[in-house]
């Protein structure tokens, strides 16, 4: 059984816990390990989503769902570290596909 998320996302945000990165080989057929490489992950899992946001006194229905794989904009995001592990915090608008 999965272990319950001690955190809720307030309005249209979403906590994502991002893809492992991995080792890149280059075609030269040099690796750079994943701690050298700088660069985030852009992908990941929705792990809790919030209820949605308001527009003209309506609640708007999020499109995303908790298991959900995503894809979201690199610098659109805000880490946090719950119980050891590291999450996203960031708003749909910030997702750019599901991966189905």
């Amino acid at each position: 059984m999965a272990k319950k998320l001690a955190l809720s996302p307030l309005g249209d945000r979403i906590v994502v816990s991002p893809a492992a990165r991995e080792d890149k080989k280059l075609p030269s057929g040099i690796i750079i390990p994943e701690s050298a490489d700088k660069e985030k992950p852009a992908q990941g899992k929705v792990v809790a989503v919030g209820p949605g946001k308001f527009e003209d006194g309506t609640r708007v229905p999020m499109t995303v769902k908790v298991g959900d794989t995503v894809l979201f904009s690199k610098y659109g995001y805000d880490e946090v570290k719950i119980e050891g592990e590291e999450y996203y915090i960031l708003a749909e608008s910030s997702v750019l596909a599901i991966i189905n």
